[in-house]
């Protein structure tokens, strides 16, 4: 299912970049992916595509360049139309758009919080962790996924299995673990993950891990340590 040139600019570690993937992957787009250098120099590519932020993903599509995860992956629902990952109706598009919002603003920064700081701050933001996955569990209830239409996978489903990709690292900085709090939620993960178009797009966890330790060693300490 093919409509031209796919080229994807990407990094292995990158939520966002994931979700583009996995959005790809569910419509059966075949595509090129070349990983950018984000710390040892961008590639000319990537900086005349987004010349403004200068960051991954970028999407190229016969040679036309889109940034920013939400936009893409609305634009790859447009473009291949079949299967559908947002709602059919106006209102079931709104609420997935307000959830990957919520998912966005809350979850992956209190992720963040939790390995970037230590001590009292990094409690802090693992109970904010916790609650934020009490919040995400009640709307899933008892689906098997957030959902497009029904209790397919969809829209919210790709934007929140990006943050997942990271959840083992979080566990480890924080000292939690994820299904003892939220089993549905983890459940939730775990079915995620046996799907082909997730399966091989998520890194090994222990790498993110690895990753986000010397990242931290780089960035120096967080705010509130």
């Amino acid at each position: 299912m093919s409509k031209g040139e796919v080229l994807l600019l990407d990094s292995w570690v990158s939520p966002f970049c994931m979700r583009v993937k996995i959005a790809l992957n569910e419509k059966g787009v075949k595509y090129e992916h070349r990983e950018e250098d984000l710390f040892g120099g961008k590639s000319e590519v990537l900086l005349i595509s987004n010349p403004i932020h200068k960051k991954v993903p970028v999407l190229l599509h016969n040679g036309k360049p889109l940034s920013k995860y939400v936009i893409i992956v609305g634009y790859i629902d447009e473009t291949w139309a079949s299967p559908p990952l947002l709602p059919s109706c106006a209102y079931g598009r709104a609420k997935a758009r307000f959830w990957a919002d919520f998912i966005d603003k809350t979850l992956y920064d209190a992720g963040t919080r939790i390995w970037r700081t230590d001590g009292e701050a990094r409690e802090a933001a693992t109970r904010d962790f916790i609650e934020i996955l009490k919040q995400l569990e009640e709307a899933l209830g008892d689906k098997n996924y957030f959902g497009g239409d029904g209790d397919a996978f969809g829209f919210v489903d790709i934007i929140a299995i990006g943050v997942a990709s990271w959840f083992h690292a979080y566990e480890k900085f924080g000292g939690f673990e994820v299904a003892d709090h939220r089993p549905k939620l983890s459940g939730w993960l775990k079915r995620c993950k046996q799907r082909e178009s997730v399966r091989k797009v998520l890194p090994d966890p222990e790498k993110v891990y690895e990753f986000l330790v010397i990242l931290k060693k780089m960035q120096g300490p967080g705010p509130g340590t």
